[in-house]
């Protein structure tokens, strides 16, 4: 894909500890870079720390059902996150079970491999498509969501493939033959992303029957 100023991680996370702060600043070209390590010369000169901004992501083994926090915490982006699901033809429910697995809606959540945001985008991942800030929730979601119609064309729309494939990786569900990879990590999360699915799926349906 052709390069767009992007967001760019550069975090050393042996764990999720940011006692130190997390530093941000913009380089050149736009991009957006945000470190635990203290910039040098110009860098530094323009960097702004935003200490105490960022949390750990929740762990995989965290509720796979919808609570009054999670509710409310989901509404604040039902904007961003329906208008990304009509734009990418993605349910709406499938996209609040992911951002609920994978960040509780937390849009400063970090993951100890630096994925970052609402629905945890890898830099890389990120940057191809086309997130400009990892941390701004409008541009994650959006992201998030585009990056899941790559995965539904791949997988023809195969949910189960779909969501084994965001949490480990297109090629390793491809590796085991199309199959969720016999990861334990993996495996939970698919399960958790279709329970939660089918969670707000519901609830959606509920609140439409509420409004007749």
């Amino acid at each position: 894909m052709p390069f767009k100023p992007a967001i760019f991680l550069a975090l050393v996370l042996p764990t999720v500890s940011f006692a130190g702060g997390i530093y941000k600043y913009v380089e050149k070209d736009g991009t957006i870079v945000y470190t635990n390590v203290p910039p040098r010369g110009a860098q530094a000169r323009q960097a702004r720390k935003v200490e105490g901004e960022f949390r750990p992501a929740p762990s995989p083994d965290a509720p796979s059902r919808i609570s009054v926090r999670s509710r409310i915490a989901s509404g604040e982006f039902d904007e961003y996150i329906d208008e990304a699901a009509v734009r990418y033809k993605m349910p709406p429910a499938l996209v609040r079970a992911i951002m609920h697995a994978e960040s509780a809606f937390d849009p400063n959540a970090i993951s100890v491999v630096g994925a970052s945001g609402l629905m945890q985008l890898m830099p890389g991942t990120a940057r191809e498509m086309y997130v400009k800030d990892i941390f701004d929730p409008k541009d994650n979601i959006e992201g998030g969501v585009r990056y899941l119609r790559v995965l539904a064309n791949e997988f023809d729309g195969d949910m189960v493939k779909m969501v084994a494939a965001y949490n480990a990786g297109p090629e390793a569900v491809k590796k085991y033959g199309g199959q969720v990879p016999p990861y334990a990590e993996t495996q939970a999360y698919v399960r958790k992303v279709i329970s939660l699915y089918f969670q707000y799926k519901t609830q959606a349906q509920v609140a439409k029957g509420d409004e007749r």
